[in-house]
């Protein structure tokens, strides 16, 4: 039962961290639209949210506040690949800012627990 607690925290310290680093990242790729590096790196961090994310949900079994975050999660991902692409293309992003902060938001409200379901 206890190495079980040790698995979740260190999969929790895991996603935690690797969200800072991929706030880092996305702002960098945002800055430095034309470099590939900070893309393919911050591609690599998703994968990590990902397993850690998918992990954590089967470790505990699925409750339904962790899938929607899941969902809505995916979908910021989403907002993280289009927003540099636009910018480098020089098309409008304020809409997707606006979409990927609400949905920030509500994600971040989710994983302290103020918004569930």
């Amino acid at each position: 039962m206890n190495g079980g607690v040790k698995v979740k925290d260190t999969l929790l310290t895991i996603h935690g961290y690797s969200w800072m680093i991929l706030a880092v990242l996305f702002l960098l790729t945002c800055l430095f639209s034309r470099q590939k590096l900070t893309a393919m790196i911050l591609r690599l961090f998703y994968l990590v949210m990902i397993i850690t994310g998918v992990w954590m949900l089967i470790l505990y079994h699925f409750p339904i506040t962790p899938i929607i975050k899941l969902f809505l999660s995916l979908i910021l991902i989403g907002f993280m690949e289009m927003i540099p692409a636009r910018i480098r293309r020089g098309q409008s992003t304020t809409v997707l800012w606006i979409l990927f902060g609400i949905d920030f938001i509500v994600i971040l409200l989710m994983g302290y627990r103020v918004i569930q379901f």
